[in-house]
């Protein structure tokens, strides 16, 4: 039997993880990620496939997050009719994330497309709908953790807790052949370990090729308890509340706002933090914080943290449109709380245009912001950008707290694949940016891992799998090169432009300068003198 391998998502990245394992008797995907990230990365998520969907037997899904499973409605499509193995709180977390991501999809696309219609360009449709976001979710098939599943014919999945979020897992296969099984790890994404909020990450040693994300793979955390995490937290509001305006906090839906609200409420219970009306302004976080509440157990704590955060008191939730916009009359101090936590899309980008220009205002970064995104220019410092074709001056302060990461740090990721040692092949990395994989990659080295055993896996890119071997096979061109996933795109160039170009219109003494700036502009663009 032969086993192919191929990595068609968060590969040069850190977004929509996709890895295909074909053998003689089926074909399988782990994670059908949507690509996040710069305008030309996530222009992917429109394009067809690099495989047939029809002939995929399986999925098997690491976690919720939509860069591992945004893309599962797209697939179902495409042809796809198997099953989707997850974990049951994986199941309840999808149910609400791809129909809200559906639905987000229509809404941005109905933007988009009377801009488009302004400008005399095509529109477009939407990858996908709410419904179709609902009627995926026939094809979910439970799995439990520890307990081997036959996936397909001579392909057996044990899941075990990846400590990332509720339900996530990594997936440990067993792959029957004429020479023997050969066992795969995939890692999904990791937790970090040590954590009130999430169990600490587990799975079996000695496997033959170790699949392993990468996204702090340069970078080392300072370790901190429950009670410095919200001392940290505790400081960000008093000092928000003294600039005097509100406080908006970019939050990713799901973990990031539970355990923000969850730290937030036992600040202000506790008198360690100043009172404030807080509102979560995000429907899909609503819904994920109730199946927090009912499923948030911790197995090394004995406790749900989460079974407290629910609407009353200061605490609003906001589902409607109406009640969103409502937050436009609101002045002083009070706590804003939207997805998307890299304020690329959702209901942040509403607040960020109205209160970026306020001095008053504070946008608290309390996550990983990837290239390309709004979130990730904010917090490198600019002080102007682009926010749906408007450009907006960046008076707020901006503020980053790097300690409710969900993700294993560099040290982390290193002990955890130590702790899976004796590996037989090969070690790939995934799901992480250039300087990320390159400095894992190095630190595996140090780590006694050879470093000839180390592959950084290529957009695409395809490989032989035997026990001990992991062969490169010629795969083609990659649909997007290594560079632009993972750098700036020419959009986040042109947007650069355009503010450079009205700051310096700005700056001109008198109109016979500006006019002759842009004469000289457009002379270059023509070609004209």
């Amino acid at each position: 039997m032969s086993v192919h391998l191929s990595f068609h998502g968060a590969a040069g990245c850190v977004t929509g993880f996709c890895a295909r394992l074909e053998t003689d008797q089926a074909t399988i995907l782990i994670d059908c990620g949507m690509f996040q990230g710069s305008k030309t990365l996530k222009a992917l998520n429109y394009n067809p496939f690099p495989f047939d969907a029809g002939k995929i037997d399986a999925v098997l899904l690491t976690h919720a997050h939509v860069d591992h499973s945004g893309l599962l409605p797209k697939l179902m499509l495409a042809g796809f009719e198997g099953p989707i193995h997850a974990t049951e709180i994986t199941r309840e977390l999808c149910e609400v994330m791809l129909a809200d991501a559906g639905g987000i999809q229509e809404s941005e696309v109905a933007h988009l497309n009377r801009r488009n219609e302004q400008r005399g360009r095509p529109t477009v449709e939407p990858i996908y709908t709410e419904a179709d976001g609902r009627r995926v979710m026939r094809q979910f098939k439970r799995v439990d953790l520890h307990e081997p599943t036959e996936i397909a014919p001579g392909i057996t999945a044990t899941y075990w807790d990846a400590g990332h979020i509720l339900g996530a897992a990594s997936i440990h296969l067993k792959i029957e052949t004429a020479d023997g099984p050969i066992a795969l790890l995939f890692s999904g994404d990791l937790g970090p370990g040590g954590r009130d909020y999430s169990a600490d990450p587990e799975a079996p040693s000695g496997v033959d090729h170790l699949i392993m994300e990468s996204t702090y793979g340069d970078r080392e955390r300072d370790v901190i308890s429950p009670d410095e995490r919200r001392k940290l937290l505790a400081n960000e509001l008093k000092a928000a509340h003294e600039a005097g305006g509100p406080l908006l906090i970019p939050a990713f839906a799901v973990e990031r706002s539970q355990e923000l609200l969850a730290d937030i409420l036992t600040l202000m219970d506790n008198g360690d933090a100043p009172e404030a009306d807080m509102f979560l302004d995000s429907p899909l976080a609503i819904e994920a914080t109730e199946i927090f509440a009912r499923r948030g157990w911790n197995r090394n704590t004995g406790r749900n943290p989460f079974q407290d955060v629910h609407p009353g008191g200061r605490l609003k939730f906001l589902r409607e449109p109406w009640e969103s916009d409502g937050l436009e009359r609101l002045r002083g101090w009070h706590v804003i709380m939207a997805a998307s936590g890299m304020c690329d899309a959702g209901r942040v980008r509403k607040h960020l245009k109205r209160l970026l220009w306020n001095r008053e205002a504070t946008v608290l970064l309390a996550g990983y912001q990837a290239t390309g995104t709004l979130g990730r220019i904010l917090a490198e410092g600019a002080k102007m950008v682009r926010i749906q074709g408007e450009s907006i001056r960046v008076r707020a302060q901006i503020r980053n707290l790097d300690v409710y990461s969900g993700h294993a740090d560099a040290r982390g990721l290193v002990k955890w694949a130590q702790a899976r040692k004796p590996i037989g092949g090969t070690v790939f990395l995934a799901h992480g940016e250039p300087k990320a994989l390159q400095g894992l990659k190095r630190r595996l080295t140090e780590a006694d891992f050879p470093e000839g055993r180390i592959q950084i896996a290529a957009m695409d890119q395809r490989f032989r799998l035997t026990r001990a071997l992991a062969e490169p096979l010629e795969s083609g061109p990659p649909r997007i090169s290594a560079p632009a996933t993972a750098s700036l795109d020419w959009h986040n160039v042109r947007s650069q432009l355009l503010l450079d170009l009205d700051a310096r219109l700005e700056q001109a003494g008198n109109d016979d300068e500006r006019a002759a700036l842009l004469s000289r502009l457009a002379a270059e663009l023509t070609g004209r003198k």
